[in-house]
């Protein structure tokens, strides 16, 4: 039972939580709640370490794994989501590379260029679960899909997904030899309401930064899509349109099935 925070196995744990750079370094990431620790090893993620706390831990202690065993005073003071479930586990990363992905018929990718909110990114990865997108790429990456922060706003959906970072040329050309039609999400006149677009094929819908949108990059390279707004505004969160276009596009495919 580990009872003080300077055990040279919480200092580690520490190091991991508030450093990305050590945490990229070790090619690892950190998992809190029994939810999200059951489903990246439902979804082949290797454990190294587990730390738990029985008091707050209801499930099955796991097998063949390293556990650290700690009080509930030092549990309070490593895990970031306050005392909930109470394990916290370190896996190791997967080396995810777009080219040994294979789109399947129908696909539709979403692409998030630029995107820059740890929180917008595991609330899009949790829609775009939920509405079975097959995969997202993250281009001009500012955030990776391992922060913590991530991981606990897509309650663990991250790991079920196929998810890839990849600069915009060598995505575009990807997209270009498996043969998807490109929307993407400009704001201009010269857009076609989503809810009028034939979603048959394979599909990227492309989204820009949170404060400035598409880069030129994306400039006629696809066909723009705009999400009917009536209101005031001519905008909405990222995490929400995206939502919006993954259930119009799948709904559109389904109905045409």
């Amino acid at each position: 039972m580990i009872e003080s925070t300077q055990n040279i196995h919480i200092k580690q744990l520490t190091r991991f939580l508030t450093k990305n750079s050590e945490r990229s370094e070790n090619g690892i990431f950190i998992v809190e709640g029994a939810q999200e620790n059951a489903s990246a090893l439902k979804n082949g993620f290797v454990p190294k370490e587990f730390f738990i706390c029985q008091k707050y831990f209801l499930g099955e202690i796991l097998q063949n794994t390293e556990i650290q065993f700690v009080s509930e005073k030092v549990y309070e003071k490593i895990a970031y989501r306050g005392t909930t479930e109470g394990i916290i586990g370190i896996f190791e990363m997967k080396n995810l590379d777009l080219q040994t992905f294979k789109p399947k018929k129908n696909s539709i990718i979403i692409v998030l260029e630029g995107i820059e909110k740890p929180g917008n990114l595991g609330a899009i990865l949790r829609s775009c679960e939920a509405f079975g997108i097959d995969a997202i790429v993250v281009t001009d990456c500012k955030t990776d899909f391992y922060n913590p922060n991530v991981i606990r706003s897509s309650v663990g959906c991250l790991f079920g997904m196929n998810f890839f970072t990849e600069n915009n040329q060598m995505l575009f050309d990807f997209l270009s030899k498996n043969n998807f039609r490109i929307f993407t999400t400009f704001m201009n006149e010269n857009s076609k309401e989503i809810q009028n677009i034939d979603f048959q094929g394979n599909n990227a819908i492309v989204f820009g930064t949170e404060h400035s949108g598409l880069s030129d990059f994306w400039q006629s390279k696809g066909e723009n899509l705009q999400i009917p707004m009536r209101g005031t505004i001519d905008s909405l969160n990222l995490s929400n349109a995206v939502a919006i276009c993954c259930y119009e596009a799948t709904k559109k495919m389904k109905n045409e099935e």
